[in-house]
């Protein structure tokens, strides 16, 4: 049994029920008509900027944030503060230099981007793969923290009962994207956001409280009970056994700033603003959500070391992925009153709620990238009732691998999955977008070769890390065959993305350049203020 029984473990189940019921509920009711393509994949830029900026700030969220994150924040003190901190930076990076330029040249998905500037349908297929090849690790690690989250807090020990939970959450997850679209999933992240974000501020004004609101006796507790000591609050803990600490430390931090904003269920939200200025402010709401969430994340997961100590979180987990419902639930006590019951039931709901929510967007988005991409250069494109009912079979093609995986791997690390999909958004689609966007001379075969060598890159070199096997907290613990110095491919992989596109770019020759930079020039006016008239519907004309 778990530290959650009695009055805590009813309410949770009851509030995962409700829950379940309501937001599909709300994905039925804001579904799209059968032949209405907009509606599906834009929800027709309906939200406002509060309600769209909530939505990209639920997608932004992810078990990478709360579980991951949050398990290094509580286990190693300073290293996870600033991987917190380095996934804000992300957000602030493409509020800044992304939002808007996406905004202007793309319409469903990342392909339309790429392909508004080099049409080809070598381009289209790259981006489908490459956006596959992102998400598709990430829905993993979503789906199976869906079925240890289910399993911890209910009390589940039989492996059958934690596949169950896996099979339930993943049919739910297609549900959401096949039946809501992009308005469903947005109004699914909205709620979760909003109880994320209510449930949070409710417990780091526990933790406070119990510290007397004193974040340096709460950070010194935490010292003195993380076994660590003084070097809790230093730099360099979670890497102490590795020989190189600070290149490892600026590795994962390299691919969390870079890709964390760059992958393609959060860029797709930048599509469904009316326009620019929509963009800004729905931005500017998603950053402030998401930076009080971290810092609440951050005051949480401390608070779960200063009041339980480290053994009895790793005790939970060894990679303290628990660390959030542990702090939470020490928060209220030895005893919970109903009340109490209650609140902490909205914790795990929010919890739960997000999994769930984040693996619906990512299958929206791969569902988006196969029926799009693949289809919109045909020669004779296919109808919209046509691509919609392909969208909503593709939900189906990529959830039912994707649940497969999740439950077989549910008693392994899933922190090499959350880390291919960052360094694969850092490595291929960050310089593919940004060579795209601001690069007058990047060509096609430059485009190609970025996508391609970023994300063989990763691939190669990820197995040999120690994430994957080497240590007793790898994926593998019982093999050894990591060869790759350090934690993550990133510094490595990120220079070969970039490397690949300007080189291929720049031996292409001044024809060529001539021609990609009066083909730049061509859309620049688009790029900086959007198209002049945008139809409300229909297919990509690119």
């Amino acid at each position: 049994m778990t530290e959650f029984s009695g009055p805590a473990q009813s309410w949770s189940l009851a509030a995962f029920c409700s829950v379940v019921a309501l937001t599909l509920l709300l994905c039925v009711l804001t579904g799209p008509d059968a032949d209405d393509l907009a509606e599906f994949y834009t929800g027709y830029k309906s939200l406002s900027p509060l309600r769209n900026g909530l939505a990209i700030a639920g997608d932004y969220i992810s078990a990478a944030t709360v579980l991951t994150i949050g398990g290094i924040v509580a286990l190693c003190g300073y290293d996870g503060v600033v991987l917190a901190l380095s996934a804000v930076l992300s957000l602030l990076l493409l509020m800044f230099l992304l939002a808007e330029p996406l905004h202007n040249t793309g319409r469903y998905t990342m392909g339309d981007v790429l392909g508004h500037r080099h049409p080809a349908r070598s381009v289209r297929i790259a981006a489908c793969a490459v956006t596959l090849l992102a998400l598709v690790p990430m829905m993993i690690v979503q789906l199976a923290g869906v079925g240890e989250l289910l399993a911890y807090v209910m009390g589940f020990t039989e492996p059958a009962a934690k596949n169950g939970c896996v099979v339930g959450a993943g049919i739910l997850m297609i549900s959401y994207a096949a039946l809501g679209g992009m308005r469903g999933t947005a109004l699914v992240q909205i709620f979760k956001t909003v109880m994320l974000l209510a449930s949070g501020l409710v417990v780091s004004g526990l933790i406070l409280h119990t510290f007397g609101w004193s974040t340096e006796a709460l950070f010194r507790t935490a010292a003195r009970e993380s076994g660590a000591g003084p070097a809790y609050l230093r730099w360099g803990l979670q890497y102490s056994s590795s020989p190189h600490p600070a290149l490892d430390l600026a590795s994962t931090q390299c691919a969390i700033v870079l890709g964390a904003g760059c992958l393609p269920h959060v860029t797709m939200r930048m599509y469904t603003a009316g326009t620019p200025r929509q963009v800004r402010r729905a931005m500017s709401w998603a950053v402030s959500s998401v930076t009080l969430f971290i810092l609440m994340l951050v005051l949480i997961c401390t608070g779960a070391t200063a009041l339980l100590g480290h053994a009895r979180i790793t005790g939970a987990d060894p990679h303290g992925t628990t660390a959030y419902l542990l702090g939470a639930r020490a928060a209220f006590g030895s005893g919970l009153s109903r009340s109490e019951s209650l609140l902490f039931a909205t914790v795990t709901t929010a919890v739960f709620l997000t999994l769930l929510a984040s693996v619906a967007s990512m299958t929206l988005a791969c569902a988006n990238a196969l029926a799009h991409d693949l289809t919109a250069s045909r020669r004779a494109p296919l109808a919209p009732v046509r691509e919609l009912a392909l969208a909503r079979s593709c939900a189906l093609l990529v959830g039912i691998p994707v649940i497969l995986v999740a439950a077989l791997a549910q008693h392994r690390s899933l922190q090499p999955l959350a880390t291919l999909s960052f360094t694969l958004g850092a490595s291929a689609i960050a310089p593919a977008l940004l060579y795209t966007l601001f690069w007058r001379r990047y060509t096609r075969a430059g485009l190609l070769a970025t996508l391609i060598v970023g994300s063989l890159t990763v691939l190669a070199l990820t197995p040999g890390t120690t994430l994957v096997s080497g240590t007793p907290l790898s994926a593998f613990p019982e093999a050894d065959f990591d060869w790759f110095p350090y934690n993550t491919p990133a510094l490595a992989s990120i220079p070969a993305g970039f490397l690949a596109g300007w080189l291929t770019s720049v031996l292409a020759g001044r024809s060529t350049a001539d021609r990609e930079r009066a083909r730049y020039e061509s859309t620049e006016h688009r790029l900086l203020t959007g198209p002049r008239d945008r139809p409300a519907g229909g297919r990509d004309g690119s």
